[in-house]
């Protein structure tokens, strides 16, 4: 059996769609979910939905009862991410599961972006637990900024405080391919992976490539972190979103997200998703 956690997420949907490209028979796959009737269609298929809820550790081991690999798929919650994913951990290993797979960060043993602090926590979690295990440290998704263009076309500017930094964002899709291969190709155990697209680019590239596909001028307007924090609060983010991306692009300055890594495309066997292919699957 295959459990995925995160089943109603993105990226946790996505594997579990590629798993089934792979010919894995939907009965041997799990979706572990906080709420069941958000998967009705995948139970429709076939696949198998157990509740799974990282707050409730003293439920979380009967789910894995015969789970032979999981996938944790680092949860989102800011302040408790760490102590959820120590949940999981110690179920896996009271189930005895034969391999964890983790989605962590690219480059979470050295970023100085904030949520690194959790990724490599959980990383050390899992390497004190004694299982078997896999290390996916997944660079930046294509999606983080391909997913709301509207108001970039609109207003022909993109704002950001990334200066002439890179960042190797690959799409989602790539990300759960390359963890449908590492669930059910033998790899070994023990590996970190760094994950990332195959063509980092700028925000100025950024810019272009959106005003390319949009057919209008688009630019980059570099600002102060301090500032674009604000700009995003007045424009009515929350607290903790604006310091979140401001976080975010200073780690894409020094260089965070940045990686020639080439070991996404050796998984999947292909190219990963382009900026200009991204940005034309959201835009058109």
């Amino acid at each position: 059996m295959i459990a995925v956690t995160g089943a109603t997420g993105h990226l946790g949907r996505l594997v579990i769609e590629r798993l089934l490209e792979r010919d894995v028979p939907p009965e041997r796959i799990i979706a572990l979910v906080r709420d069941p009737d958000r998967v009705g269609d995948l139970a429709s298929r076939g696949v198998q939905v157990r509740h799974f809820d990282y707050d409730r550790p003293n439920t979380l081991q009967p789910p894995l009862a015969d789970v032979e690999k999981l996938i944790l798929v680092s949860g989102s919650e800011v302040g408790q991410r760490l102590e959820q994913h120590r949940n999981v951990i110690d179920a896996a290993k009271y189930a005895d599961v034969g391999l964890l797979v983790y989605t962590s960060l690219l480059h979470a043993d050295t970023s100085q972006i904030a949520l690194a602090a959790d990724h490599i926590g959980t990383e050390h979690l899992i390497n004190d637990s004694g299982l078997p295990h896999i290390i996916m440290r997944n660079g930046w998704y294509m999606e983080n900024y391909t997913g709301n263009l509207a108001h970039v076309i609109e207003s022909g500017t993109l704002y950001g405080a990334a200066g002439k930094g890179r960042v190797a964002a690959a799409a989602r899709s790539d990300y759960a391919e390359a963890a449908a291969v590492l669930l059910t190709e033998d790899h070994g155990v023990g590996k970190v992976y760094e994950l990332c697209g195959d063509e980092p680019f700028t925000y100025e590239e950024l810019a272009a490539a959106v005003g390319k596909v949009a057919g209008t001028d688009v630019i980059y307007q570099n600002m102060d972190p301090d500032a674009y924090r604000q700009a995003l609060l007045d424009s009515g983010a929350s607290l903790e979103t604006a310091e979140a991306l401001a976080d975010y692009d200073q780690g894409v300055a020094r260089g965070d997200l940045d990686s020639d890594s080439p070991e996404l495309t050796e998984l999947i066997h292909r190219p990963t998703t382009s900026l200009i292919d991204a940005v034309r699957a959201a835009v058109l």
